[in-house]
């Protein structure tokens, strides 16, 4: 089939590439336009534009537009697909877009749908501390992420996943399964069916989400540096001074080797670091627990393990974190 790609991060990458070693032919690749990246603020091509230039050169055009109105509509009429394949692209299509495909739309979402419905479905399955999640594809419907599913995935979690390390696993198992589903529906085997159970949403995720609030318990905080790594991150604040937490876990007392510095009759207030554990990291309270600081980094300054940062620092139990 004749196939209009449309995605932008590079978590959809890898669906690309299988679908131009596949005997679908990718006509057209839709993807956001420019934008500033970087310390210097240079404009540069989504790495799914970068990935079309390397697979196809010149032969596949690239669409980058700002809306998708008649232009975008024109201009996609006249490469002739038949299916539109989408893969976090980031729009809405309209009813006039979805017209232009014979065989309608394709979405692959990384989630265990409904579960998880709308933009951040792989760090919201962690900071819910979900036990499993999966990849999802599915039919474009108009209601957000509602479409009937063709194939499902599961993905079983161990709790020590980042946001970082989960879209790669989601991004290597999703590009097979759409060529699967693609080869399936050109046969006429397809059958999807319609998703099951109550739908969960999850919203955008912001820069300010980053800030910890140590009177949450430790799993709670683990669950959050692990799933804004890469972004927008985790930070803290010491002595004045901005502190990103790059890697931590909760510590049980009882079997960190810092365990004689912990004293149970001792109410610690949160944030206060209690000591070093030499195999688990800086001790920390929090509202419920302890969390290990494993990699660390002040502003202006590269990441350190939590070995070199405590060398660097005099007098830091005691200290504590927060805004």
């Amino acid at each position: 089939m004749r196939v209009l790609f449309a995605g932008s991060p590079s978590i959809a990458v890898p669906s690309l590439e299988a679908l131009a070693a596949s005997r679908h032919s990718v006509v057209g690749v839709l993807t956001n336009p420019e934008s500033a990246a970087g310390r210097g603020l240079k404009t540069a091509r989504t790495p799914v534009a970068e990935a079309s230039g390397r697979l196809f050169g010149t032969r596949v055009p690239v669409f980058a537009f700002e809306r998708l109105g008649s232009e975008a509509r024109q201009a996609i009429a006249m490469v002739r697909p038949d299916i539109l394949v989408s893969f976090a692209y980031g729009r809405i299509f309209g009813p006039r877009f979805l017209a232009l495909f014979q065989h309608g739309g394709l979405n692959i979402h990384p989630s265990l749908l409904p579960r998880w419905r709308g933009s951040s479905p792989i760090p919201h399955a962690i900071l819910a501390r979900d036990k499993e999640t999966g990849i999802a594809i599915q039919s474009i419907a108009a209601e957000l992420d509602s479409g009937d599913l063709y194939r499902v995935e599961r993905i079983p979690l161990t709790g020590r996943e980042t946001t970082a390390s989960l879209t790669d696993v989601c991004a290597r198992l999703a590009a097979p399964l759409l060529v699967e589903v693609l080869d399936a529906i050109e046969a006429g085997t397809a059958r999807p069916q319609p998703q099951q159970g109550e739908a969960v949403y999850c919203g955008k995720i912001a820069k300010e989400d980053g800030l910890l609030d140590w009177s949450l318990p430790a799993v709670e905080l683990d669950a959050r540096i692990r799933a804004f790594d890469p972004w927008p991150g985790t930070y803290t604040f010491i002595r004045n001074q901005r502190l990103s937490i790059l890697e931590a876990e909760p510590c049980d007392p009882a079997s960190c080797t810092a365990r004689n510095l912990i004293n149970p009759s001792t109410k610690y207030a949160p944030g206060t670091i209690i000591g070093i554990d030499p195999q688990r990291g800086i001790l920390t309270a929090t509202g419920e627990g302890f969390l290990a600081l494993k990699r660390l980094q002040l502003a202006t300054r590269k990441a350190v393990s939590f070995k070199d940062f405590a060398n660097g620092i005099r007098d830091l139990a005691g200290t504590v974190l927060g805004s």
